[in-house]
């Protein structure tokens, strides 16, 4: 039957009257004719004509910005937004997609009213199948996330799926979830309306116009060339799509923008006998690899298959955006997948197969924000086959983001800065992306991670390590360790575990932690961001104590942990400093504040200071060893005493370890145990790693992972910045507040929003809960972003969680909210408030009772109390 319906297929291409586009029924044709000359300036010039550039355009003018040229080398809406499949979902995993969705759901419902533009939107709702027990798991966690952000979804049986859409083949489910205000929109009819809004609203708009090199002075976008004259404007930013990547090396400092294209293919059909209802349900087979949807009463249906075609690597060919090449063998294994779902499929003669271009970035999130390199460039790119679900809520939040100075929303994930160049290789990219492509429907477990690319920044001890059993992840580009395997385990087997219940690392980690509390461990953290700030005169600890909240001017030697904020006071960076001398400053942040954080020190440098930042993440190796007989490891190979007294708590100095001179030694561990952090010059780093394990023998000394790590600080309260803390989060609603000196003598940034918080009070609050009736071995485990109950009311999320060791018992943070039962409103919290609350852990649609905590439990800080034993102090008091 398959092979049939393929012959017949091979021979519609020389039949007429068939369309050559996309299912959107709206012409692509300009939304204004254009003026004779361009203007020879304005304030913003927006490339792309696609959903991006018009939805930038449109909120920009919303929001007051007039002066706004958008310029598309083609027609409008012609590139990969003419070929998209108008598939609009709410369903996603990280929260700010969920957002950006539902705000473009809601934006292009009344598109048509505000423009008079008919856009196609029909609300069909979507069904989610789970073809296994694991999916069915990911969609209840899903659910259960969407349910409390107001967006109505359901899990359903198989029975049910058959009666909301009776074409489909449900022998094989276990279940399947029901999102009714999903919607089928024409995407190049969106792009249209928001053109012609944005037109309306001042907005010029020339298609047919190439912008060929974007102009740079100082390091400020101050122009674009094009093959019809300059435009002197402020800022720039690139929705260019396919062509971004490109676009991003025209200009005098390169912008890295990484991202490549895949073939992707759907089918489209003639009607079926009885033409199917608008209205049918959007059908999304993960685990078969396809999607559905109704298109003209017949259907169009395509997928993520598991051996994508990546194009353009050379680089671009096309003005506007072709349809490519039929390859119905490449099609081949979705078809039969849809012919499994929808077996009356047969009988339906199939109009064409599309071919079309979509990008893809090396981590499955669209790409967004500023460039670190050069002010006023923006980008909103990437959107990895969900540009239409996503183009209303990213076009605003980018908008805002140039308005305002930020979004109103934490977008970290999606942040351009997350990435270095060294993501931008054309050949990491073109492998990275064959492997997205099908991640976007494989079954994603918790801590899952990818296989290509890998080994691309890498320790000099990684040899070593792997040797002795290292498992790897990856952060930035960087291998770090997440366990260590022992001799008698099966690898293969502990690899190929993925699962959302108890792991089976979980002994390993456990053993590991138990060094750590009993013993020494020695976990290699060299990833981690480091800068040296240094200065002929005082402007180091003058620009230090502006950018950072604590109090930097203190005696050489001394570790400051200090917040670095923005002006609403929320966490750019959380960090810790040493100072190395009067005029030099030592600085280590997370792994991927490499970008970030370097963009942000250099925005508030002054360009002719005596300042001198450099990034030293290369120069050193860090070694963090952690327990209590790590003060006599170190004693023996430094013959120096390092006891409290000699060495005390947050202090730094350089010393010898073995052989070795010129270690920075700091008595720290980033996890609240006893230990110290060793920064080591790489070529030093396999000798001192060496003498560690050696004299730690008779210590007994092991190598411990991230996992243990993860766990350790978990326990002991720590936040860690891109988890916990973001830019919307403030030390004073997270128990910061002993990092934060109001009273310094010198202004920093946030300050006054800091003033008038505490004036005012927090309306969240970082707290720690401790799952009281669930089962380790049988349960789901929490792993983050599981909604949080209090007395049956949904007040916030889980930010992480890890199991606790010492405590026998899930730990999880989130933030607690106070919601206004009458109006919805956030109230203030306070410790009162958290401690007269019953809390629930809501884990894929089932409830775990929880005890809050807004201190770490007192018997962590000493020593291990079965959990049977552990007693809740009152929260009044630390």
């Amino acid at each position: 039957m398959l092979h049939r319906l393929l012959a017949a297929v091979r021979g519609l291409g020389s039949r007429r009257g068939w369309r050559k586009g996309s299912p959107a029924r709206g012409s692509a044709s300009a939304a204004a004719a254009p003026p004779v000359a361009l203007p020879a300036q304005a304030q913003v010039v927006v490339c792309g004509g696609g959903i991006m550039g018009t939805s930038v355009a449109y909120h920009l003018s919303k929001m007051g910005w007039k002066d706004v040229v958008l310029l598309e080398q083609g027609r409008l809406a012609a590139g990969s937004t003419r070929f998209c499949a108008g598939i609009l979902s709410t369903a996603r995993h990280l929260a700010i997609e969920q957002k950006m969705a539902d705000y473009s759901n809601k934006l292009y419902h009344q598109l048509e009213q505000e423009t008079g533009i008919q856009t196609g939107y029909t609300r069909t709702g979507s069904i989610f199948l789970a073809q296994t027990q694991d999916r069915l798991i990911s969609l209840k966690r899903i659910n259960s996330r969407l349910n409390v952000v107001g967006i109505p979804c359901e899990i359903v049986s198989p029975k049910k799926v058959a009666e909301l859409h009776p074409l489909l083949n449900v022998h094989d489910l276990v279940g399947a979830m029901h999102v009714p205000e999903d919607a089928v929109v024409s995407s190049a009819d969106v792009a249209l309306a928001l053109a012609s809004a944005a037109s309306q609203s001042g907005v010029q708009i020339y298609d047919r116009t190439s912008i060929l090199h974007v102009m740079v002075k100082r390091g400020q976008v101050t122009g674009v060339e094009t093959d019809k004259g300059q435009i002197q404007c402020q800022y720039f930013v690139n929705c260019a799509g396919q062509w971004a990547y490109e676009l991003g090396l025209c200009s005098e400092e390169p912008v890295s923008i990484p991202l490549h294209a895949c073939e992707h293919f759907y089918l489209l059909t003639r009607p079926w006998e009885t033409p199917l209802p608008s209205s049918t349900p959007t059908v999304v087979d993960a685990d078969g690899r396809i999607y559905i949807r109704n298109w003209q009463g017949g259907i169009l249906s395509g997928g993520f298959e598991k051996n994508p075609k990546p194009i353009f690597t050379e680089g671009k060919n096309q003005l506007e955006i072709q349809n490519l090449q039929e390859d119905w063998d490449h099609f081949e294994p979705l078809l039969s997948s849809l012919l499994r779902r929808m077996p009356q499929l047969e009988t339906l003669e199939i109009v064409k197969l599309v071919n079309c271009p979509e990008t893809f970035t090396p981590d499955m999130r669209c790409i967004m924000g500023e460039s670190p390199s050069v002010r006023g460039y923006f980008v909103l790119v990437g959107m990895n086959s969900a540009g239409l679900s996503f183009g209303g809520g990213a076009g605003k939040y980018l908008a805002e983001w140039m308005v305002h100075g930020y979004p109103s929303e934490n977008v970290w994930e999606l942040d351009l800065k997350r990435f270095g160049a060294l993501q931008s290789s054309r050949t990491f990219l073109r492998h990275r992306v064959m492997e997205v492509m099908p991640l976007l429907y494989d079954l994603k477990v918790p801590r899952w991670d990818f296989q290509t690319g890998r080994q691309l920044r890498t320790s000099p001890l990684y040899d070593r390590l792997d040797a002795q059993g290292a498992r790897w992840m990856e952060k930035h580009g960087f291998e770090r360790p997440k366990y260590f395997v022992p001799p008698d385990k099966d690898l293969l087997a502990l690899e190929q575990s993925k699962t959302f219940y108890k792991p089976d690392w979980f002994e390993i980690v456990e053993s590991e932690v138990k060094c750590c509390k009993e013993a020494v461990c020695v976990i290699d953290m060299s990833s981690f961001t480091k800068f040296e700030i240094t200065s002929t005169g005082d402007q180091a600890l003058e620009i230090l104590q502006y950018l950072f909240s604590n109090d930097l001017d203190v005696p050489v030697g001394h570790i400051v942990h200090t917040g670095m904020l923005n002006e609403r006071g929320g966490y750019e960076n959380d960090c810790s400093i040493a100072r190395l001398s009067k005029r030099s400053f030592f600085m280590i942040s997370p792994t991927d504040q490499q970008v970030h954080c370097w963009a942000w020190l250099k925005k508030y440098m002054p360009e002719d200071s005596n300042l001198i930042l450099e990034d030293v993440t290369w120069k050193y190796t860090a070694l963090n060893l952690i327990g209590p007989r790590a003060v006599d490891v170190l004693s023996e190979l430094s013959y120096a005493p390092m006891t409290p007294d000699h060495f005390p708590s947050l202090f730094c100095k350089e010393m010898s370890v073995g052989y070795a001179n010129g270690i920075r030694v700091m008595s720290m561990t980033h996890t609240g145990e006893p230990g110290f952090m060793l920064y080591i010059p790489i070529e030093y780093a396999l000798h001192v790693y060496n003498e560690v394990m050696s004299v730690g023998q008779k210590y007994g000394i092991r190598n411990a992972g991230y996992y243990a790590l993860r766990s350790l600080r978990i326990e002991k309260f720590f936040a860690f910045w891109g988890q916990d803390l973001n830019t919307l989060t403030t030390p004073l609603e997270c128990g910061g507040e002993s990092r934060v000196k109001l009273d310094k003598g010198v202004d920093f940034i946030g300050r006054d929003a800091l003033l008038q918080q505490r004036q005012n009070g927090v309306y969240k609050r970082l707290t720690m809960f401790i799952l009281d009736d669930h089962d380790t071995d049988l349960d789901l485990w929490p792993w983050w972003g599981e909604p949080i109950y209090r007395n049956g009311r949904y007040v916030g999320k889980t930010t992480s969680s890890a199991y606790g060791y010492t405590l026998e018992r899930h730990v999880c943070l989130g933030f607690v909210h106070n919601f206004s039962e009458d109006t919805g409103e956030e109230q203030v919290v306070t410790a009162d408030f958290i401690n007269r609350g019953e809390y629930e852990i809501d884990i894929a649609g089932h409830r775990f009772q929880a005890k809050a905590k807004l201190y770490p439990v007192p018997s962590l800080l000493t020593h291990k109390r079965r959990k049977e034993d552990v007693e809740l102090s009152d929260l009044h008091g630390k």
